[in-house]
């Protein structure tokens, strides 16, 4: 019965996994990272904001908003370990467990990202490790009603193209770090010159692309991937064409927060596509 649950119960585990990406990006793109200057304090003597603060009522309540999602995802993550222990699957013990230790590591990284006043070090890795959890998120969904068995000679195809995956990634965040959308005026940023990283970051992409291409066509690969592969290349072209529309127009905070979107979900569409290519499935009875 336990195991029914499952599949609702890690959804809304990924989905907050998702959502704490994309409004961590939006405290970011409004201009709130300090909207609660200290941490785990929002301000000193209180954890919610109060009048008058000296970041402004509405960058505290973005902050804070941000803050209080990180409950809903540990309350979730609490909710999907019991059901896996119910669920009698020890296959997933692990990955649910990490999901946890994971959201707790990301509670410390944020306070360190406050008290460092937003320096993009610590930045990117908590967007980084977000990365990571969403990808045992995205395992965890996927593997709720089979069993998966990993495949003993992965392809050099599907390591190159996750390895391009999370290059663009990376270099996704340190654009980011670079660029003029640091969370507050006065945050640090790298002293990286805008022009190269953005340029070296598309040439990656542009990589990238020509790397999924030539594993639809040359890969030996199943249909299921193929079919996340096509997903993924449309996903990757509106994600290139914003990404240049943002360039060219001084990267506006909307059109940032849609390639933040976008990103997530290219990411998602990877980690599927090494899934698929890296393991063998095998269906469990629901009860």
């Amino acid at each position: 019965m336990a195991t029914r649950y499952l599949r609702p119960i890690l959804g809304i585990l990924l989905f907050f996994q998702s959502a704490i990406i994309v409004t961590g990006g939006g405290v970011r793109l409004t201009g709130s990272g300090l909207g609660c200057p200290t941490w785990p304090e929002c301000t000193p003597g209180s954890y919610r904001p109060v009048a008058g603060q000296a970041e402004g009522h509405f960058h505290s309540w973005i902050e804070f908003g941000n803050r209080l999602l990180t409950f809903a995802l540990i309350l979730s993550a609490i909710v999907a370990i019991i059901a896996v222990l119910k669920s009698k699957r020890k296959d997933l013990r692990l990955l649910v467990v990490f999901q946890l230790l994971g959201i707790l590591g990301q509670g410390v990284l944020g306070g360190i990202t406050v008290l460092t006043k937003l320096n993009p070090i610590p930045v990117a890795g908590h967007f980084l490790l977000s990365i990571i959890l969403m990808a045992a998120g995205i395992t965890l969904y996927y593997q709720h009603d089979k069993k998966f068995t990993k495949i003993s000679n992965i392809k050099p195809f599907a390591r190159i193209h996750l390895l391009f995956a999370t290059a663009v990634i990376v270099l996704g965040t340190m654009v980011t770090g670079t660029g003029p959308n640091a969370g507050d005026w006065q945050a640090p940023r790298f002293h990286f010159k805008i022009q190269k990283i953005a340029w070296l970051h598309a040439d990656v992409v542009i990589i990238f692309l020509l790397i999924s291409i030539a594993y639809y066509f040359l890969g030996n690969i199943s249909h299921e991937t193929k079919r996340l592969i096509r997903i993924l290349g449309l996903l990757s072209v509106a994600q290139g064409a914003i990404g240049f529309i943002q360039y060219y127009q001084g990267v506006p905070a909307l059109l940032v927060g849609i390639h933040l979107l976008g990103s997530t979900l290219v990411w998602i569409a990877a980690w599927r596509i090494w899934l698929s290519a890296t393991r063998t499935s095998t269906p469990i009875s629901i009860g």
